[in-house]
């Protein structure tokens, strides 16, 4: 079996619970962590050759760099609140520090960077967000940083999945490097559920079965997709956040459907 599930841990000296790095993850890109810091707290990190994306997921902070300030930015208490988060770009060879004004939950999101944007705050106003999908496989989206905003490496993307409702679906994969018509991303899926005690499940799977796994997700347990198809399901009574986070060769989202399930989508649309 695939290791492909990251759980959340207690918190260590510096408020970590969670991370991955492509030595652990076995692959070239992604690096993700989660911080869960009380009021107070001060986390101070160099950037090195990463390009950083810091997404608050819920509380309010001071987030500074070498060149910028931030004050008192975040809004939302829990991500199930659905309102579109606050975020801080931050290029290579640069460092932050970000201060909890209240109790805190920040996600890091890397990957490799080239130096060519200078650091900023991504608000509210500028996540688009749209709707997806069509009945059970109907979804929110919050693009952080789709390819469209500027960045080297990094695609960053929140997701909400109804009770009852699937998402990343009809199951797609972007794990060739083969454009114009796919293109190879790595991928970390960080899930919340709500209530708390409750599950998702996901698929993570390959064509010819090499890789074939159904994973049950707990509340803040990160799932590693490093190829294949990877829907999610979110049972009766759970709706399901997870923040995504893509990084390869060429910074651009190219997928392709499974032919065995893409008529879907269309039968949905048609239903519309």
């Amino acid at each position: 079996m695939a290791d492909l599930i990251v759980p959340s841990q207690t918190p260590d000296e510096e408020g970590k619970v969670l991370s991955i790095t492509p030595e652990s993850a076995g692959w070239e890109y992604i690096g993700f962590e989660v911080y869960a810091l009380e009021k107070g707290k001060k986390l101070k990190k160099e950037t090195g050759n990463q390009e950083v994306c810091v997404v608050l997921l819920t509380g309010k902070a001071n987030v500074s760099t070498k060149k910028e300030t931030f004050e008192n930015i975040g809004e939302r208490m829990s991500v199930f609140e659905k309102i579109p988060p606050y975020s801080v770009y931050i290029p290579n060879e640069d460092e932050y520090e970000v201060e909890a004004l209240t109790d805190l939950e920040i996600a890091v999101c890397a990957a490799p960077g080239k130096g060519t944007y200078e650091a900023r705050l991504i608000g509210p106003e500028d996540v688009g967000v749209e709707d997806r999908g069509a009945g059970n496989i109907s979804r929110k989206v919050q693009n952080i940083l789709p390819e469209q905003k500027p960045a080297d490496s990094l695609l960053v993307v929140e997701v909400f999945t109804p009770e009852g409702n699937w998402s990343s679906y009809p199951p797609h994969k972007h794990d060739q490097n083969n454009l114009p018509h796919e293109s190879y991303l790595e991928e970390t899926y960080y899930h919340r559920v709500n209530p708390g005690h409750g599950f998702a499940v996901q698929r993570v799977y390959t064509d010819d079965k090499s890789l074939d796994e159904t994973m049950v997700i707990k509340d803040g347990d990160a799932v590693l997709v490093p190829k294949g198809y990877h829907p999610v399901s979110a049972p009766p009574g759970y709706e399901v956040y997870y923040l995504n986070v893509m990084a390869g060769p060429v910074r651009t989202w190219k997928f392709n459907n499974s032919k065995d399930h893409e008529w879907i989508m269309e039968d949905k649309i048609a239903l519309k």
